[in-house]
């Protein structure tokens, strides 16, 4: 028999019609946010299937603005989040698109750093207020933002994984999850890491360090103030 949570009964708190349309959107573009960082001056949506058809009715693209604000679905500032944009000098924009075989509701972000430096991410409001994350910079992923997660690009040499592993050990960081994939066998390949432990600034420097690695991304999933 399934065990079902109160959160599965009633639903996210939300400000707007739909769950996956505003709720997922949201936490879609504030997860987005905690990879990304907040020194962004531009944001573009490209969205996919029915988020494209109906993301003005639904309010699915206020939410996903409220959600790289730093908003939760339910703050009542997510009305006038468009707004709140334009008045911080962020320029926002909205493309339909067709993302090929993805689910319906799903977003590419792209982001525009303030040295022009582009970051694109791509993820699914997969139900219920939850979101799933398929895309990091051209690398497949797969994880929810629920949990303390580290993304991680290496080279793909004998020895990363048990290095990584390592370090987290000693920082007394428990491994909830891993995902290896790799784009070609001894060339470059990617951890997603999921964790029990909030990831400090100091254990990325530390992972930074590691011989192979490329670049080490984390991401908590705590409440921020806006």
């Amino acid at each position: 028999m399934k065990n079902y949570s109160v959160f599965d009964i009633l639903g996210p708190i939300m400000i707007g019609p739909s769950s996956s349309h505003t709720a997922g959107a949201a936490r879609l573009g504030k997860v987005a946010r905690y990879i990304v960082g907040t020194s962004f001056k531009s944001v573009t949506f490209y969205l996919h299937g029915s988020f494209a058809k109906t993301y003005k009715g639904h309010g699915t693209d206020r939410a996903l603005v409220a959600g790289v604000l730093g908003m939760e679905p339910h703050d009542e500032r997510l009305r006038n989040s468009l707004n709140i944009a334009k008045k911080r000098g962020i320029n926002i924009e909205f493309i339909e698109t067709d993302l090929g075989y993805a689910h319906p509701n799903t977003v590419k972000i792209v982001f525009t750093k303030e040295d022009d430096n582009k970051i694109e991410i791509t993820g699914s409001s997969i139900g219920g207020g939850n979101i799933l994350i398929t895309n990091i910079d051209g690398y497949n992923v797969k994880f929810t933002g629920e949990y303390p997660t580290l993304f991680i690009r290496q080279y793909d040499k004998k020895g990363v994984i048990s290095r990584v592993s390592t370090v987290l050990a000693q920082n007394d960081i428990n491994i909830a999850t891993m995902k290896v994939n790799r784009k070609d066998r001894g060339v470059e390949a990617s951890m997603i890491i999921e964790t029990d432990d909030e990831l400090s600034n100091e254990l990325v420097k530390e992972l930074t360090k590691i011989e192979n690695i490329i670049s080490v991304r984390a991401i908590n999933p705590i409440k921020e103030e806006v």
